[in-house]
This record gives C-alpha cells, sequence and structure tokens, in this order.
C-alpha cells in the first residue's frame, strides 16, 4: 500500500513539473523601424517561479533617446494562464521600478492535435497589465 501511495505521489509531481517547464525559458519581442525606432521586450521564466524583464527603446528624436527599464517578481501558472506578481520590498529598487501586478499572460502554443502545416510560435499574450504599454503585446519563446 505504501508503495502504491508513493508511486501516485511521484507520478503526481513529474506531471506537473513538467507542466510547468514547458513555460520555462526566455522569451523577447523586436520592434523596429529601420534607423529610426527600436523597442525591444526580454522576459526570463525562471524555474524556481521568478521572472526578470527588461525593455529597452531607443527613439530618434526621443527625451531621452534612450531608456532601459526593468521588472523582476514571482509567476505561477493555471491551465495556460500565467499570473505575474512583484513584492514592493523584495522586488523594487533603483533598476527594478516596472510593477508587475495583476499582469496576466496566455501561454500559446501549437496543440498538439493539430496535424496541418500551420506554423504556430510559441508566445506570450499579455492579457492584462498594470503597465499600460504590455496590454495586448506578444513575446516569443527562443
Amino acid at each position: 500500500m505504501k508503495l502504491l501511495i508513493t508511486t501516485l505521489l511521484l507520478i503526481f509531481n513529474l506531471t506537473l513539473s513538467a507542466q510547468s517547464s514547458n513555460f520555462v525559458g526566455d522569451y523577447t519581442r523586436s520592434l523596429s523601424e529601420e534607423g529610426k525606432h527600436i523597442i525591444e521586450y526580454k522576459l526570463t521564466l525562471n524555474q524556481d517561479g521568478t521572472f526578470v524583464f527588461h525593455s529597452y527603446s531607443k527613439m530618434q528624436g526621443g527625451t531621452p533617446p534612450e531608456v532601459n527599464q526593468y521588472g523582476k517578481g514571482k509567476w505561477s501558472a493555471k491551465d495556460n494562464m500565467i499570473t505575474f506578481s512583484s513584492d514592493k520590498k523584495e522586488d523594487f529598487d533603483e533598476k527594478y521600478t516596472l510593477d508587475f501586478n495583476n499582469s496576466k499572460a496566455r501561454f500559446v502554443t501549437k496543440n498538439p492535435r493539430d496535424k496541418t502545416d500551420k506554423i504556430v510560435k510559441t508566445r506570450l499574450s499579455f492579457l492584462e497589465s498594470g503597465i499600460f504599454w504590455m496590454r495586448k503585446i506578444d513575446i516569443f519563446k527562443v
């Protein structure tokens, strides 16, 4: 009986870790107009449930011309929804200023049952965010 319960718990834990490892990794997005503007986003979801975000923008004629913004915190997944949170005491300082509280993104990938040749890039689609320019942004898994 103990062996059966131990085996079931082991299988359950492996299933949980396998699902969250699908989300772990680097995501990027680059938007640019040749010679004028560059906007780059980089998000890293770590296995331990933490994340780091970097936004870089270089605007021709902008004030200031180059801007780097950073955010960090924790993430959790339920089904294909990822929820981000930042602790005001631990995750904010002079460098990390972006507040990801109330941010949610959908993990989008090709359905394993889809046998067509259609290409679906694995991505996070931000549905909600307290950061106004993050809403409706897609960032792609590297």
